[in-house]
């Protein structure tokens, strides 16, 4: 960040714009505890937990509702496909609704973020498309992850607010609101303190972000900067963890295992949700082959359980 800024900067204009985005927690506010015996945390299924079972959509729906869940995470591809076979949003979201779930948040990979105007403007086109599909499914939320941006270098900080911003008005009219994900390791969002800087930069009152614990490890930040953080700028979470080995240089997704199989500091993670008021969706997202292997039920139920499990320690 302080290739293109100073650090004087980034304060002062991060306090300019705290207060209107909500992004930043209020200092000296204390968030109220929850009620006893009452887990506030609404869990979610991101499908690429059993993506590798290769089930479609409609199944997909059908495991998380039955393995207990409260929404799902679902991917674009899945559905672009289901449409393409002819299925209808309308039945999808029926499908989802009868389930009793919601769809609190999409996965898809528009390039809105890159340098090349062309690309840029295309990659709109298919957020503003993607929006469009997940209004019609009932959704609130997407991923903007930076998709398509060199993952060595990075582009100017100042530059990815203005297209979050651009891609937060198109939200506004689509009803649907995105929220800036970081990959841990590319070199334009690869950090939670970047991620968050051009959250509010962006100057939006929407703008919020999705963090996940694995990226958060695999990019070397800490899991206490969440203290700093709002509720309103809180609203999906991927859940996972990683093991000690691999280590950080060379981890990739697919050592991702079931919360609490790892050593992710999580207690620590949800203790600090709760101290400033969040209770996001916590979406378990895994790409863990080996769980690909096994039947699909089988490993929701298991995530669901051992998500719950380490949320239960930081309500202890």
């Amino acid at each position: 960040m302080n290739t293109y800024h100073s650090r004087r900067d980034f304060f002062r204009k991060a306090a300019g714009t705290a207060a209107a985005t909500g992004i930043l927690a209020t200092p000296g506010t204390i968030a109220a505890p929850p009620q006893p015996g009452k887990d506030p945390f609404r869990y979610c299924l991101n499908m690429s937990t059993i993506r590798g079972q290769k089930l479609g959509i409609e199944k997909e729906v059908d495991v998380a509702g039955m393995a207990g869940y409260d929404g799902i995470e679902p991917w674009f591809r899945t559905i672009n496909a289901y449409k393409e076979s002819g299925g209808k949003l309308k039945d999808l979201r029926k499908r989802i609704k009868d389930h009793g779930l919601k769809v609190f948040s999409a996965i898809g990979f528009a390039k809105w973020i890159v340098d090349d105007d062309n690309q840029r403007k295309a990659g709109l086109e298919e957020a503003k498309r993607d929006m469009d599909t997940i209004a019609q499914l009932g959704g609130t939320h997407i991923a903007a992850p930076p998709a398509g941006a060199p993952w060595k270098e990075a582009i100017d900080p100042l530059r990815v607010a203005e297209r979050y911003r651009a891609l937060l008005e198109l939200g506004d009219k689509m009803d649907v609101i995105p929220q800036i994900e970081m990959w841990g390791g590319n070199g334009t969002i690869g950090r939670v303190s970047t991620a968050i800087y051009i959250a509010i930069e962006a100057d939006h009152p929407k703008a919020c972000f999705l963090g996940d614990a694995y990226h958060t490890y695999k990019g070397g930040s800490g899991f206490d900067g969440i203290k700093l953080l709002s509720a309103n700028a809180l609203h999906c979470y991927h859940m996972n963890d990683y093991p000690a080995d691999p280590p950080r240089e060379t981890i990739r997704d697919e050592h991702r295992v079931y919360p609490g199989d790892g050593i992710a500091p999580l207690t620590r993670l949800f203790r600090n949700f709760l101290a400033v008021g969040a209770s996001p969706a916590l979406s378990l997202e895994v790409f863990n082959r080996e769980y690909w292997k096994q039947d699909a039920l089988k490993v929701a139920k298991t995530g669901l359980a051992k998500m719950k499990a380490e949320a239960a320690k930081a309500l202890a």
